[in-house]
């Protein structure tokens, strides 16, 4: 059993801190306020994720270091360099691998499925800041400075998912009640999504794997599909009348970013809604041999938790 430490205690970091515990391992969940999982074999600390001589005495001894920390989305510019430049120094100092929790806007707009050797071409200033983060990581890890690794999944959905997520409360609540769904998208356009425990099991794989070290990868990902097909699914699923999905006009989008930072910042990433937004994540499949979560047993899943509330 080894030591890890993880900085984040959301959708992901929350969950990949419950597996590892749960596995007999040390574990070490850092929050800027402390919080995170209640569970035998792990410690909460609160810490400042950009500091890194605290977080490399939170580190000291440990195997490996997950970046799974979420900056509020219009912040990115400002508060991930200093996080990301602390975690890479405490990966130097620890020896621990550096295992980083990414995303797929370092590609910026793509015109065919996504792999791993597409070159990192975003044009809008949150894909730069993530291209730059990885680039600085694998830098290191090719100086022989880190040990390195970035794992990338699409829109995540499933259990703990909130907010404007697909399958948050604000889609399923009136998917439930068979009322009308808004989405800030093109409902007919196949856009890949990835389930979180997928995510959660790709990060622990590639931490103790050497053979994942200096590269990304993409999470496994099942087919690429609608948000009107899933909504019909899992209305089907769940017994629920079928479901009436559309797409928020743009220049509601636009107008209600006036006001919301939130919305405002989705409009750098508007092309990954109107058009195909497909991964292909074959190359960690055929590696580690494992599979992405069947898509009906992922909704059913997503759906018992739910329900649990």
């Amino acid at each position: 059993m080894g030591k890890h430490v993880i900085v984040g205690a959301g959708q992901v970091g929350g969950q990949l801190g419950e597996m590892l515990a749960g596995s007999g391992h040390e574990v070490v969940v850092v929050t800027r306020s402390g919080s995170g999982p209640s569970v035998p074999g792990l410690t909460r600390v609160a810490a400042d994720a950009s500091d890194a001589d605290r977080l490399a005495a939170i580190a000291k001894g440990a195997d490996a270091l997950y970046n799974c920390a979420n900056p509020r989305y219009h912040e990115w510019a400002r508060d991930w360099p200093p996080m990301a430049a602390a975690l890479l120094t405490t990966a130097e100092r620890s020896g621990a691998v550096l295992v980083v929790t990414g995303n797929l806007y370092g590609y910026g707009p793509v015109d065919r499925p996504m792999t791993e050797e597409m070159p990192l071409a975003a044009t809008g200033t949150k894909g730069k800041v993530r291209a730059t983060m990885w680039r600085d990581a694998l830098a290191a890890h090719e100086a022989g400075r880190v040990r390195a690794t970035e794992v990338r999944g699409s829109d995540f959905f499933g259990p703990g998912m909130s907010g404007q997520a697909i399958f948050s409360d604000r889609f399923l609540k009136p998917l439930m009640a068979g009322k009308p769904i808004r989405v800030p998208a093109d409902p007919d356009q196949p856009h890949s999504l990835t389930y979180i425990p997928d995510v959660v099991r790709a990060l622990a794989t590639v931490a103790v794997d050497e053979r994942a070290w200096g590269r990304p990868w993409h999470v496994p990902t099942p087919p690429a599909t609608t948000v009107r097909h899933l909504a019909e699914r899992m209305a089907e699923l769940a017994g629920a009348p079928a479901p009436r999905v559309s797409a928020i006009p743009h220049v509601v989008m636009r107008a209600a970013g006036l006001f919301s930072p939130l919305l405002r910042e989705l409009e750098e990433t508007r092309y990954q809604f109107v058009r195909p937004f497909v991964v292909d994540s074959s190359a960690f499949e055929e590696t580690f041999g494992i599979a992405p979560t069947p898509t009906d047993a992922a909704l059913k899943q997503t759906l018992d938790w739910w329900r649990a509330r």
